[in-house]
């Protein structure tokens, strides 16, 4: 629910809050100590700010609120996925995902309520873009999977992934906030190296992003290396073609040194050819790079079918013969549409078909 006349209170900065009890006559210091709770702590309403006194908690409810957001429904598939409908603060939906692995417990977060990017073959992208999320619900998002690795798994949220719902780059000063936060001492402190943003590749902006030397990784959902296939599969490759693309990625990795990941879908009949296989190969050998071929999860009855097998075995052996890495993913949380591509509020999509 919104409230009127009241700020959220994380839209604050430190300074900021400090300037704020100043103003009305408490401690600079008192601060930092609400800004431990909000951040650090991830406190959700401001009875539970045990170290302050009772007047100040009334008097920070009379100016402020906590938009924070709520797990709306959680969802357990057979492999230990989770998927959790989060509903923002004006009633909004959005999807995270907490992926389990034996090594590693995986935070797949959104960045946007919809997608405008039309990807043909994303179930996101039939919601239209309602609004950029705000760095604290994505900050929520990876607090609230978290939490639920210590409960359902025991064990520690490892790392983060913007390849939830929306474009980050298209969301680019919130996701950087928001990062800056997870990685913050102040915040969660996790490792920016623990963090990869997924992007269709939007040339400027990536270029952008290597020259604020934020140390997290980049991966590029790519799915061909020919422009006429790519244009068809995701229309922005129209104003952002391969060739823009890869000077792109060739600067950011001169600026990062850090290589790229790209997601392939093989699709039958679009690019389960050689043909795109080497295009593959030989874009990958603009910089180092490896390849996540990912199964393709179906969003409905369309033109959009899982290659086979062998076209699947054939783009491994050219990319391997390259001496590029290419390893193949399995899909997780099939059964809950919590896959790659998948995401969606059903009730949203039905509404618009």
């Amino acid at each position: 629910m919104i409230m009127e006349g009241k700020r959220d209170i994380r839209k604050l900065s430190l300074e900021q809050l400090e300037e704020f009890f100043l103003s009305v006559g408490d401690k600079k210091f008192r601060a930092k100590q609400v800004y431990e709770w909000l951040w650090n702590k991830s406190l959700k309403n401001f009875d539970d700010m045990t170290n302050i006194s009772k007047d100040t908690r009334e008097m920070l409810k009379d100016h402020f609120t906590i938009n924070h957001i709520q797990v709306d429904l959680m969802q357990h598939s057979n492999d230990g996925t989770i998927k959790n409908a989060v509903k923002l603060y004006d009633g909004k939906i959005v999807e995270s995902v907490l992926i389990p692995t034996s090594k590693r417990i995986t935070a797949c977060v959104s960045s946007q309520v919809g997608c405008s990017l039309d990807c043909n073959f994303c179930a996101t992208a039939r919601l239209k873009r309602m609004r950029n999320l705000n760095p604290d619900e994505i900050y929520d998002q990876v607090v609230a999977i978290k939490e639920e690795a210590n409960t359902y798994f025991q064990r520690p949220l490892t790392n983060i992934v913007f390849m939830g719902m929306g474009e980050p780059l298209l969301n680019y000063a919130n996701v950087l906030a928001a990062i800056e936060k997870i990685t913050s001492p102040e915040g969660l402190g996790m490792a920016a190296r623990r963090i990869t943003l997924s992007t269709v590749g939007i040339p400027k902006l990536i270029k952008k992003l290597a020259d604020e030397e934020v140390k997290i990784n980049l991966a590029i959902s790519l799915h061909s290396a020919i422009n006429e296939t790519r244009s068809r599969l995701m229309p922005i490759n129209d104003v952002n073609p391969i060739e823009d693309l890869g000077a792109a990625l060739q600067y950011w990795y001169q600026k990062t040194k850090r290589k790229v990941t790209y997601e392939y879908v093989i699709w039958e009949g679009i690019n389960d050819d050689e043909r795109h296989a080497k295009a593959l190969a030989k874009f990958c050998k603009l910089i180092p790079s490896k390849v996540n071929i990912i199964q393709y999860n179906p969003i409905d009855d369309g033109e959009f079918r899982q290659a086979s097998q062998s076209a699947v075995d054939m783009y491994v052996e050219i990319l391997e013969k390259q001496d590029i890495v290419a390893k193949v993913r399995k899909s997780r949380g099939q059964d809950i549409d919590a896959a790659c591509g998948q995401l969606a509020n059903k009730n949203e999509v039905a509404s618009l078909s």
